[in-house]
């Protein structure tokens, strides 16, 4: 008799993912009359605020090499 286990990875869809194909589906049916850019923010939203972390540890980074 074998033991197997099966595993299951979780692939799992971010809120901004969600809430993006959301509004995608909102605007291309009617149901807002939002601009593109804000109907698309989702995605792009984090993206930004990962790059604004990056620079500020980045700042930091080079301030404290010089301060050194």
């Amino acid at each position: 008799m074998t033991n197997s286990s099966s595993s299951s990875a979780s692939g799992g869809t971010s809120i901004s993912g969600l809430l993006g194909v959301l509004f995608v589906g909102l605007k291309l049916t009617g149901f807002i009359d939002w601009p593109w850019l804000w109907v698309l923010s989702p995605f792009w939203i984090p993206l930004v605020i990962v790059l604004g972390v990056l620079v500020v540890l980045g700042i930091i980074w080079l301030i404290a090499s010089f301060v050194k």
